[in-house]
């Protein structure tokens, strides 16, 4: 089984998240998606994929997700961040996945989760980056077919 954990504020990631599951399961592979706020706080899958836009060069904070609230987003209580802390037990391999806004000053919550993961001494990898036009989004162009194929390649690997 593989497994997909997002976090989501204005839905650009969850769209994100919804393609490599649809690359996924076209590569046979099953899949189970959790939002953060809810996922389980043992996990144990062939493969788990966590994603997260970006915010201030990073993962999401109570405070951005509030800001994310005023700019008309919708966000969860908790997140990836939070998650993580919380983590009893994840087994299996860990690959990261962001949104951002592109550029050489974006940042990415890709590499914030890995950091995350590392500081629990938890082996993580940094996967894509998938680009939004601004901070509400949309999506650029060609993002979800590219998340669809990495979904593809990604789930491929684990068969």
């Amino acid at each position: 089984m593989r497994a997909v954990v997002v976090e989501s504020c204005f839905g650009n990631t969850s769209k994100v998240a919804d393609a490599i599951i649809e690359g996924l399961n076209s590569a046979g592979v099953e899949v189970e998606r959790f939002p953060a706020g809810s996922a389980p706080r043992r996990l144990s899958a062939d493969l788990v994929l966590v994603g997260a836009p970006t915010h201030n060069m990073s993962l999401p904070t109570p405070a951005s997700r509030g800001q994310a609230v005023e700019k008309g987003g919708t966000a969860p209580a908790r997140g990836v961040r939070e998650w993580i802390a919380d983590l009893e037990s994840v087994d299996g391999r860990i690959v990261a996945f962001s949104t951002t806004a592109g550029g050489m000053f974006a940042g990415s919550a890709g590499k914030a989760i890995v950091k995350e993961f590392k500081r629990r001494k938890i082996r993580a990898e940094r996967g894509q980056d998938f680009t939004v036009k601004g901070t509400p989004g949309p999506l650029a162009d060609g993002e979800l077919e590219r998340a669809r194929e990495w979904g593809r390649t990604v789930g491929g690997s684990q068969v």
